[in-house]
C-alpha cells in the first residue's frame, strides 16, 4: 500500500496490521494513544450518530461508548484491528448500538448524510488517496455535522509521534483538502495531536 504522504508503499504493521505483527501493533497503539482530548472536542450529543474512520484497535470506540451518542460506527481496512476492536463490545454490537465493519475512508459503506460527527485518529497519512477519502467523509456527514481528523504532532508530542509528524507542507494539503469541501476548517494542536475541525 502506497500512502499519498509517502514517495514508497509501506509495509509497517501500523499502517497494514495483519498478523502477529498487527496484533502486537494494535495492542501498543491501545497503550500509547491517549484521545480522551479528542473526545472533548467532538463533543458527542445525544442521540448523534457518529463515525469513526480507520478504528484500529478501539481506543477511541471505548471512549465513545461511555458518550450519549446512539449509534457508534466504524470502519477500517484490517480484519485483525476488527477483531482486535470488536471483541469488548459483544454486548452492545448484538444490541446494535455499535457496529465495527471492515473498510476504508475512500468506501465506508455507509449513507449519504448519515452521521453527526465522523472522526479520524493517526490514520489520515496513510490513506492511498487523501481527496477521495475527505469527499466521503463529507459524503457521509450531514449537514450542519462535524467531521474531525487528528494526526500525531501537536504541541508536546512523544518521541514516537514526533518521528511521526507530517511536515507542513502535508498538513497544509490536509487542511486545504477540507476547506475545498467544508465551509468551516479550524486547526488546532493538542499536546499530542495536530487536529482539523470541519463544519458542514
Amino acid at each position: 500500500m502506497k500512502p499519498w504522504s509517502a514517495e514508497e508503499p509501506t509495509r509497517s504493521p501500523f499502517a497494514v496490521p495483519r498478523g502477529i505483527p498487527g496484533r502486537l501493533a494494535g495492542r501498543l497503539m491501545l497503550r500509547t494513544n491517549r484521545q480522551w482530548d479528542l473526545l472533548d472536542l467532538l463533543d458527542v450529543r445525544e442521540g448523534e450518530k457518529v463515525l469513526e474512520v480507520g478504528y484500529g484497535p478501539g481506543g477511541l470506540i471505548r471512549l465513545l461508548r461511555r458518550t450519549p451518542a446512539e449509534r457508534i460506527r466504524g470502519v477500517d481496512p484490517s480484519p485483525e484491528m476488527r477483531r482486535l476492536a470488536a471483541r469488548p463490545h459483544r454486548a452492545e454490537t448484538a444490541a446494535g448500538r455499535i457496529d465495527l465493519r471492515l473498510g476504508t475512508a475512500e468506501r465506508t459503506g455507509f449513507d449519504d448524510e448519515e452521521f453527526d460527527a465522523v472522526v479520524s485518529v493517526n490514520n489520515v497519512a496513510i490513506w492511498p488517496d487523501l481527496e477521495a477519502g475527505l469527499r466521503e467523509l463529507h459524503r457521509v456527514t450531514r449537514p450542519g455535522g462535524r467531521v474531525l481528523i487528528a494526526w500525531h504532532g501537536g504541541t508536546r508530542p512523544s518521541r514516537i509521534a514526533r518521528g511521526l509528524a507530517l511536515p507542513e507542507d502535508k498538513l497544509a494539503r490536509i487542511e486545504h483538502g477540507l476547506r475545498d469541501l467544508f465551509p468551516t476548517v479550524t486547526r488546532r494542536e493538542l499536546p499530542a495531536f495536530t487536529v482539523y475541525s470541519a463544519l458542514r
